[in-house]
Parts: structure tokens; sequence; C-alpha cells
């Protein structure tokens, strides 16, 4: 029996596109492995989002070519963002590449990786000389109704949460963003198709279930209409909240443009809604945010983040911020810092600007030096992180509900679990027992960005 490894960079998105392929060759027989070293077919799952990623991807590739050398059958092959984006000229990077798919081709990377495996096969046992090139697959086309492929999960015992892709692409064009090239113009699954697919789920034991879209509140806007006032997003939030055996719900991540009051109001009427949301803000600038062309201004992104508090008192708010934005000045950075300190985010993902290719941003004047996109990205980490240890300290002393997810990933003596709000909480007990169930834990002790507790 063949076996695969697949590596994964990059988002909750990329994680599920990997997770269908890993299933597709699960049902043509071959054996998921970790381990890359007895591995036939070896592939790569990539982001592009930033250029460290893709250096991370292709540094990887090449260290891995050297399992050929005990195994000259092997199959290499990049998948996602920057196989879509970098396509053909990935051969000439990685010469023992074999396959190259794109973001909208994930149900052919079986086939085409298989059909190159089984004829190098043939020939070894035939013992005649292996060929290792004429064989390249590159497939970065796109393809109608891709995204309702993106829809089989690996069975897995004791499974308490699961992600459920909902639709691919983006239309919005945002100046740092190349996303719209590699994953497409914004495309929705039907309501029925995502229902059957989060009952089948449920049906396996899971608990709770993250709906993902590169802008998941605009879901459906271009296919479905609104029915009583509610976006499409709201009326599949309601069908999934109705699912017996769902206990929470997640969604990531929103964008200002399409967060309405609707949106808004599902948190009022909605409780298996967790009390936490991933609002990507990018900056607190308005001249900032209109380079970007981000279209709203600061101030419609803190009203909504306000009417989200006196929806839901408890939820918490996390967000993604890039520093060091072509032109940002030290009054374009302190607004942001202000933003942050006015919101009191729970945490924020603080990125470096790096250019993308083929994006208006990396064109654009005033590129900041390095050494003042470090020192701005230190400055709002060292905000953020007080933010954050100083909301998670104030947790100790108080019982949380939190949906156990299994062994911890540092320490395979506890257990990890996440709150609505999605903090991470580590605590003692019986995998078998305690993995998909909620539990009320006493928070006893707090590191600073992990808290540790004991099940009542």
């Amino acid at each position: 029996m063949p076996k695969v490894h697949i590596r994964t960079y990059g988002c909750q998105m990329n994680e599920r596109d990997s997770e269908q392929v890993a299933q597709m060759f699960s049902e043509g027989g071959y054996t998921v492995t970790g381990n890359e070293a007895e591995a036939d077919a070896i592939l790569i799952n990539t982001c592009s989002v930033r250029d460290q990623a893709e250096q991370k991807a292709l540094g990887k590739m090449g260290h891995m070519g050297s399992h050929r050398k005990q195994k000259p059958h092997v199959v290499y092959g990049f998948m996602g963002c920057m196989a879509q984006s970098r396509g053909p000229e990935l051969f000439e990077k990685v010469p023992h590449l074999d396959v190259v798919v794109g973001t909208q081709k994930y149900h052919k990377v079986f086939e085409y990786v298989d059909r190159i495996l089984q004829r190098r096969l043939e020939r070894r046992m035939d013992e005649l000389e292996l060929s290792l090139h004429g064989e390249n697959v590159c497939d970065v086309e796109e393809e109608s109704g891709s995204q309702n492929t993106i829809r089989d999960h690996v069975p897995k015992e004791h499974n308490a949460s699961a992600f459920v892709s909902i639709m691919q692409g983006c239309n919005m064009r945002c100046s740092f963003c190349i996303v719209p090239d590699t994953r497409g113009k914004e495309r929705g699954r039907p309501i029925s198709e995502i229902v059957d697919e989060v009952r089948m789920l449920a049906s396996h034991g899971v608990k709770e279930i993250t709906l993902l879209g590169q802008i998941v509140n605009l879901y459906g806007r271009t296919e479905f209409e609104k029915v009583d006032g509610k976006s499409p997003f709201v009326q599949l939030l309601e069908a999934v909240h109705g699912v017996e055996g769902i206990e929470r719900i997640r969604f990531t991540s929103p964008h200002p443009i399409g967060y309405r009051d609707d949106l808004v109001a599902a948190f009022t009427y909605l409780p298996k809604l967790c009390s936490h949301i991933h609002f990507p803000m990018q900056s607190g600038s308005d001249r900032i945010l209109k380079a970007m062309r981000r279209p709203y201004k600061n101030a419609k992104f803190i009203e909504i983040c306000e009417k989200m508090k006196a929806a839901r008192p408890d939820i918490a708010i996390t967000t993604d911020i890039i520093v060091g934005f072509p032109g940002e000045t030290e009054e374009d950075f302190q607004a942001t810092i202000d933003t942050v300190e006015r919101l009191q985010f729970d945490n924020a993902f603080v990125f470096r600007y790096s250019k993308r290719k083929d994006t208006p941003a990396a064109e654009m004047d005033d590129q900041l030096p390095e050494r003042v996109k470090e020192e701005r990205n230190q400055r709002l980490l060292a905000v953020v992180d007080r933010l954050a240890q100083e909301k998670n300290h104030a947790l100790v002393g108080s019982v949380q509900q939190v949906l156990c997810e299994g062994l911890s990933k540092n320490n395979k003596e506890t257990l990890t679990g996440r709150t609505p709000q999605n903090k991470i909480l580590i605590f003692k007990g019986d995998q078998a027992k305690l993995t998909g169930q909620i539990l009320d834990i006493k928070v006893n002790e707090c590191t600073g960005f992990t808290l540790y507790g004991d099940v009542l």
C-alpha cells in the first residue's frame, strides 16, 4: 500500500483543503503518513500571503528531495496558493518537482500523483530504466464548481471540532493581497450541501464547526437572495444552528464590508454562536486603509465592534494588523495603537508589510525600511501582548466552559480545549472519556497566554 505525506502551510482554509486531499488518497488505497521518509508521494500545500511562507515551502521541498536517493519513484507536488501564482516556474526552482496544482484543482491531485507513481513503479518492476522526466503536471486553470469539491473529511476518533469550507475566492482586491489571483472570484456552496456536511460531522461526534471563507460574511451575496432582510450568511448560520448535535459554531474571517446589523443580531438569538470573532482591522488610519483599498473607515470598524459587544457582552474580538505599509507615517501608526487601546482586543496577529508579486502595493512609493517595520512591529506587539495578558489573568478563579480537543501538543500528560472566547485552557484528565465533551473547568493559573485549570 503506497504512502503519502502532506505538509500544510498557511491558514485554516489550507488545512481544510489538505484534509480533502488526504481523504481522496485514503479512498484511493493510500496510507497518510506523518513520516516523509517513508512516503511514496510528498505534497506541500502552500501559502502566498507573505513571502516568508513561500520561502519556507520552497526550502522544505528542496530539503525533502533527498528522499529520492533511497526511493527513486517518489512523486513530489506543490498545491495551493503559491502553486497557483507561480505555476510552471516552480519546476525551474525545484528540479525534482513533479506536480503543481492550483487552488481550484485539489480534487485532481490524487489522479495526477497516482498516475505518475504507478507508471514509475511499473517501470521499476519491469527492471526498465526509471525515467523521472517528461511526466510533469501543471494544472492551475479555473474550474467551475470547484468550491463544491471541498466536502469530505478524514474520519477521526474522538473528533471534537471540524472545519467546513462554505465558499472559495474573494472579490475585494485589497492592494496588498494576491488572494483574488490565487483563489479566484467569490463562489459559494449551496446551503443545503453545507448543512448535509455538518449533519454528517455531527453524526460522527463533532460538537463544534468552524465555517471557512476568505470573506466569510459575504458568503452567497452574488448567488443567493436575501430572505426577510437576512443575508445568505445569516441564513446559513440559522440552518447550521438547527443541526442536532452541534453545540458550537465559529466562522472566520469576516470583513467590515457586509458585516451588517442582521449578523450582529444573530448573536442575540443564536446561542450556539461562540462569543468570539476574528475581525481583521489592518490599520487604524483612514489614510492607510484607503491606500490598502479597504473600503471602510476606522470609525466604521469601531462601530461594528461596539455593536458586537452590546449584542454579546462576553465576546472576545481578535484581529489582524499590518504595520509598515508603504507611506505609513508615525501619525498613521499611532492611530493604529490608539484603536487597539480603545477596542481592547483579546489578541492580534501583527504582520510587517511584505511585497507580494503583482500587487499594487508592491509598486507604491515610500516603501518603508525593514528597521522601521520591525520597530513598529515590536511596539505594537508590546501593546497587544499587555492587553491579552491582562484579559487572561482576569480569568483566574473563574469557571469556564471548555470543549476538550484531546491531548495537548506540548505536553502529552495533559489535555487541551478552548472556551467560547477561543482561549486555550490546559487541564488533566482521561483523553478517551473527555475528548469531545464540554466541561466546566476552574481556572487556577495563567502564564500570560495560556490558562491552566481543573475539571469540576
